[in-house]
């Protein structure tokens, strides 16, 4: 029997991606929709998921596509009235509230998965392989968009806790994280914040992992005209080229073949086999570097940001 989902936060990201692959699967029913703002016409709404959770609607998983700085409540609430539990990326605006939120799943008995839709573009498990095989020499990453185009009116990405040009550069170190073989750590960086933000609007950071390879990464949101979304990666053998966040794998200048893609299809066949296994998923790694990047890297205050 297909899972009862409802989806919390019916916002871009939601129409666009959830919406259509929870409609699609045979995993999943989609039974209700909690959204200030928004809802369906076919669907109950509510308001909140508090009000979701208190209606006659059984449901048995949320999807929670909110803001991060208001997940960790929703995710709570959720666990305590034992619903399984997928957070859009990033899974919360702190490191310690997603662990709680980990801790909290497991004492409940309910499965928690903190999603990394980059991590399942089309190329990315193709290149994982190649570079397991082979010394690395280094790694760069440039990752640049135009935030008028992908996030407009989100006035809560420039908030304390909505990451700033880390939302999208937070999909980059979640493939990186995946595809190289050992950790890496922050030596130094530079984060650009305009003067009316919390957030940082670009960012150069170098990093080492614990074999002394290099890893460069620059992330800009003001990117106008073609995007940037390339991971380029060094070896002592030959070079590998994931671009367009990763639908397209380059190995030593012939584009390879790669499956369609499907992101968020295979991040609900994941949740799908985490609740039937009774298992967690909630990767931290991420997150983790963009905590540090807004810890160790130096502040410069740019010109103010108006959409």
């Amino acid at each position: 029997m297909a899972m009862r989902i409802a989806i919390v936060g019916l916002g871009k990201i939601a129409r666009d991606q959830h919406l259509p692959v929870i409609t699609a699967s045979p995993d999943f029913e989609l039974v209700a929709i909690a959204s200030r703002s928004a809802g369906l016409p076919e669907l109950p709404h509510y308001e909140s998921i508090e009000a979701l959770l208190a209606s006659d609607v059984a449901v048995d998983a949320v999807s929670l596509c909110q803001p991060p700085q208001v997940r960790y409540d929703a995710a709570k609430a959720a666990i305590i009235a034992g619903k399984h539990v997928f957070l859009e990326k990033p899974p919360g605006a702190t490191l310690s509230e997603v662990e709680a939120l980990a801790d909290l799943a497991r004492a409940h008995g309910v499965s928690l998965f903190a999603s990394w839709h980059s991590r399942y573009a089309s190329g990315v498990e193709t290149a994982k392989a190649w570079i397991a095989a082979r010394t690395l020499r280094s790694v760069s990453v440039e990752w640049k968009e135009d935030v008028r185009v992908w996030h407009p009116g989100q006035t809560w990405i420039w908030e304390a806790g909505g990451l700033g040009v880390f939302d999208p550069g937070i999909n980059a170190l979640s493939i990186v994280t995946h595809i190289l073989p050992r950790p890496f750590f922050l030596l130094d960086g530079t984060l650009n914040f305009p003067s009316n933000c919390q957030s940082a609007i670009a960012a150069d950071l170098s990093f080492r992992d614990e074999a002394g390879v290099p890893i460069h990464a620059v992330f800009d949101f003001l990117q106008t005209g073609p995007q940037t979304w390339d991971i380029r990666v060094e070896a002592e053998d030959g070079e590998l080229l994931l671009s367009k966040g990763g639908s397209v794998l380059t190995i030593d200048g012939v584009v390879q073949d790669t499956a369609p893609e499907a992101e968020y299809r295979g991040l609900y066949d994941r949740f799908a086999a985490l609740v039937a296994d009774g298992a967690s998923d909630v990767d931290v790694a991420p997150l983790r570097h963009v905590a540090d990047a807004y810890l160790r890297g130096q502040r410069v205050m740019v010109e103010p940001f108006v959409e």
